[in-house]
């Protein structure tokens, strides 16, 4: 069993990573918010999304990811990743059944991710290297 000083690096270096991942799709929000409502028309059918609209789903994105890299509120900011994380690997339903087609090999990377931001809600009381 790895120590819980390890554990608690380990735990670390996937919020890390997570929230890097996550605060690129964020700020995507605010550089090409066009890009963004595309993808919630492409992927979630939500159709002819705003910018402003956009931009407010970015600046909601923005504090609880802050908060989750801190490792604030740790159920309900480590529970939004997994959901949202989720919601968008299971989106892109349909490029799991083409994965050869164009870039779509890449949305397979979704699937690690899922599962370690799932780790990382499971073992969220392991996880000491917060501002908590």
């Amino acid at each position: 069993m790895p120590s819980e000083r390890r554990l608690g690096l380990v735990l670390l270096f996937i919020r890390l990573t997570i929230f890097l991942v996550m605060a690129v799709w964020t700020v995507d929000k605010f550089i090409n918010p066009s890009h963004a409502a595309h993808v919630f028309d492409a992927y979630y059918g939500l159709g002819e999304v705003g910018h402003v609209l956009v931009l407010l789903v970015g600046g909601i994105e923005s504090l609880i990811l802050l908060a989750f890299v801190a490792g604030l509120f740790k159920t309900w900011t480590y529970g939004f990743v997994v959901v949202v994380h989720g919601v968008s690997t299971l989106a892109a339903w349909a490029q799991y059944l083409d994965p050869f087609a164009g870039p779509n090999l890449l949305f397979f990377a979704a699937w690690p991710m899922w599962a370690a931001a799932i780790a990382l809600f499971v073992l969220r009381d392991y996880d000491r290297y917060t501002l908590n």
